[in-house]
């Protein structure tokens, strides 16, 4: 029997700006085109951000969340998993307010404060439509993204009573560390989704020895009790996912990571990014699992089990 690999496609994010692609979903009715169109291409999960249908800037206000998680719900069986990143100038109650209001199936957790570099973005994206998005990435260089233990310990324990499960966001080998010191105070409970970020300004790099060493590190303080996905930025979204895909491991693409399908060219859709990993991942005779499968493999409580 074919392993099953979980394909995550993270929509749209804080990363990105709305002027660096006309393809970056925005708008509510945007967000759940895009997530049912990677569900129809292949995701097993979806991540989800808001944003202000204005101007495009991140947001996690509940009620831009409401209209896309419902559609998204009622057309498709696709998992659901929701920021609790939000964006780094945004408060930890601002960034867990989704989370606690909607009681998803899965949310993202950060596993450490750490500089999160976008200003090199300007070198390549000269043109923005709105006031905010030039100093959001140039003030990157003087911001931390604040994810103390303090923090983290507070998410986990507000979110444990909705048996709401996390991907635990790894920048670097250290976060790894973080998470088995949660998982000893019994805060994380197994089977343990460490999702490992690679190519991020101020992270781990993505050089193949960085993915090998985390992966390395994650066997040796987790064991058989994890399941491992990786992320890459930019341009080494499907090197990385492909070198994880052969390792044993699981995918994250999506417009969130990385506004590229190819050299110079950008993706479409989210779809279209979903569509290169899934070829690459039956090309390795492997297969993908459908969204029942990864709520199987992960352990999750449900898609009637939440508050939308």
């Amino acid at each position: 029997m074919p392993r099953k690999v979980i394909i995550t496609c993270a929509v749209t994010g804080a990363i990105h700006t709305p002027s660096m692609s006309p393809h970056l979903p925005v708008t509510a009715k945007e967000i759940a085109d895009a997530a049912l169109g990677a569900a129809k291409a292949g995701a097993s999960i979806v991540h989800l951000h808001a944003r202000n249908p204005v101007d495009g800037s991140p947001s996690q206000d509940p009620e831009l969340f409401t209209p896309f998680l419902k559609e998204i719900k009622e057309k498709s069986n696709v998992v659901i998993n929701l920021t609790t990143g939000g964006a780094p100038t945004m408060t930890i109650a601002d960034r867990l307010r989704p989370a606690h209001h909607f009681k998803p199936e899965v949310a993202s957790l950060n596993m450490g404060s750490m500089n999160f570099g976008l200003y090199d973005m300007l070198k390549r994206f000269k043109t923005f439509k709105h006031d905010w998005e030039v100093p959001y990435l140039a003030n990157s260089d003087d911001r931390v993204f604040k994810n103390t233990f303090k923090d983290i310990a507070h998410i986990l324990q507000s979110c444990s009573d909705n048996e709401t499960r996390f991907e635990i966001e790894c920048y670097d080998i250290g976060h790894l560390y973080t998470a088995a010191h949660f998982i000893d105070r019994g805060l994380i409970k197994a089977p343990f989704l460490i999702q490992s970020v690679f190519g991020i300004l101020g992270g781990i790099g993505p050089h193949p020895d960085d993915v090998m060493h985390m992966k390395r590190t994650a066997d040796r303080l987790f064991g058989d009790a994890y399941v491992w996905s990786v992320l890459g930025a930019g341009r080494n979204q499907i090197p990385i996912a492909t070198q994880s895909a052969a390792m044993g491991g699981n995918v994250r693409v999506g417009l969130e990571d990385s506004l590229w399908d190819g050299p110079g060219k950008l993706a479409e859709s989210n779809a279209d990014q979903v569509t290169r990993i899934r070829k690459i991942i039956e090309g390795l005779s492997l297969e993908v699992a459908t969204p029942d499968e990864a709520r199987k493999i992960l352990q999750l409580k449900g898609h009637h089990n939440v508050n939308f």
